[in-house]
């Protein structure tokens, strides 16, 4: 398996809303970046057009992500962006004791249906989510489990083989959200310092000096040109600064982002810089047959273009630190219920503004999950269904007062809840999809109690 558990620095509420904010700003900056790759290379001669498209790798995953996906969504595109953590023909400075191939950056990219909007969502790398069942080169499928968001790259990735890798985070990503992915588009490294070369470098301004041994960097405080492996330790840092999360890296790598756009746009004009560019990143990059070449990236592009900078917006999934739910653990992030699922129903949707509910829930933390105390009886008459909940109940960190039998069978799954409990059984009912906690009868003990109907969402991945 992928991804050692590594310590994880909490942002402060007021770090959060900050960093969103950032990443709103940053959002054109990731379009015109877009937009200068593939209208630059648009305006190349014909050879050079040709030589261009020609580098991108196109892979089919149809058959991989088989047929039980979600419903395509009301409207738009969405288009999956995968950053690899691939070393080839980058020596041994980086990555020499990765085993398999790994993903570093993780986006969405939704494009409004009427093509007047946009927003792209980052999923931390640490996330803890449902990993299913994937394909692992010749061997046998894995079984699902739950683990990092981007162990799904890496188990498909096992022998190499990026189209099963991006099958493996396609799937991963769709049981997580139950949004339908269009197109998926793979970027690694080997092109980065490509790209950053070609420029000239790209100005970065870190506020302190940075000391970072993992990342092999060594750089004064202020303004400065950044080149070769320079420019990929200060986007691979995290440990030396701000935080040490990477939630905190993902708003530096969106910063860089836009250095990086503003810096291509400026060589539009030089033929060389502009060629090394471009040349570099098209080795770089994957994607499936329908975005395999220079035009259907330029029409892509093109559309992104033309939305104004206001109505692109640019986000990170709703999260917290898991070790609220699970003390134990240090390493990883749990997503905000039901503000994440309220993102991705409006991205499914075709809606613009983000529900107020998402909002209301991102500035209000759930109660964390072991401080509720719920009482588990089945209702479906089918033996253990209490006993099989309340475990995997147990693995998201709540606490179970007691299990056993419902007075009799039920057709549909309840959530009730005294009084003082209010607020405990709204984090429960944030996990559990489609389920709205109602208040017990007036005679009914304290407490919170889950009554299992045949309607009840699978837990275990």
């Amino acid at each position: 398996m992928s991804g050692q558990r590594r310590a994880n620095a909490t942002p402060t509420p007021s770090e959060g809303r900050r960093r969103r904010r950032t990443g709103r700003r940053t959002g054109r900056w990731i379009a015109i970046a877009a937009s200068v790759l593939v209208l630059g290379a648009a305006g190349t001669g014909g050879w050079m057009y040709s030589h261009l498209s020609g580098n991108i790798t196109g892979v089919d995953v149809d058959d991989a992500l088989g047929g039980d996906r979600p419903e395509a969504a009301a409207g738009g595109q969405n288009i999956l962006v995968i950053g690899s953590d691939s070393r080839e023909g980058l020596g041994d400075a980086y990555g020499k004791n990765l085993t398999t191939m790994q993903s570093d950056t993780l986006m969405l990219l939704h494009t409004g249906g009427d093509g007047k909007w946009a927003s792209v969502v980052s999923f931390p790398r640490d996330s803890w989510v449902r990993i299913p069942s994937c394909a692992q080169g010749d061997g046998p499928a894995t079984e699902p489990h739950h683990f990092k968001i981007n162990e799904a790259y890496a188990i498909g990735g096992s022998t190499g083989d990026k189209a099963q890798a991006a099958a493996c985070t396609i799937k991963t990503v769709e049981a997580n959200t139950h949004v339908r992915i269009d197109h998926f588009l793979i970027a690694d490294f080997r092109g980065f310092t490509g790209m950053v070369n070609a420029l000239g470098g790209v100005e970065v301004c870190p506020k302190e000096d940075i000391h970072d041994s993992k990342a092999h960097l060594d750089l004064k405080a202020g303004c400065q040109l950044v080149r070769d492996d320079k420019a990929l330790g200060y986007v691979r840092a995290r440990y030396s600064i701000g935080d040490g999360s990477d939630i905190g890296r993902i708003g530096r790598q969106q910063e860089f982002m836009k250095s990086l756009a503003a810096r291509a746009k400026s060589k539009l004009y030089n033929p060389t810089a502009l060629y090394g560019f471009l040349d570099s990143a098209t080795k770089s990059l994957t994607t499936d047959p329908e975005l395999d070449g220079i035009k259907p990236l330029y029409s892509l592009a093109d559309s992104i273009k033309g939305i104004p900078a206001d109505r692109i917006s640019f986000l990170t999934v709703p999260n917290y630190p898991r070790e609220r739910d699970i003390p134990t653990d240090k390493a990883n992030v749990s997503w905000q219920q039901p503000a994440a699922r309220d993102l991705f129903t409006a991205m499914n949707e075709d809606r613009e503004t983000l529900p107020a509910a998402l909002k209301a829930a991102v500035a209000e933390l759930p109660a964390a999950a072991g401080t509720v105390h719920v009482t588990v009886l089945n209702g479906t008459g089918t033996r253990g269904k209490a006993v099989e909940v309340a475990e995997a109940l147990r693995a998201l960190g709540f606490q179970i007062a007691a299990t056993g039998n419902a007075p009799a069978h039920v057709d549909k799954t309840t959530l009730t809840y005294t009084p003082d409990q209010a607020d405990r059984a709204k984090s429960l009912a944030g996990r559990l999809p489609g389920l709205t906690p109602t208040p017990a009868a007036p005679d009914t003990g304290a407490g919170i109690t889950l009554v299992i109907g045949p309607d009840f969402p699978d837990l275990t991945g």
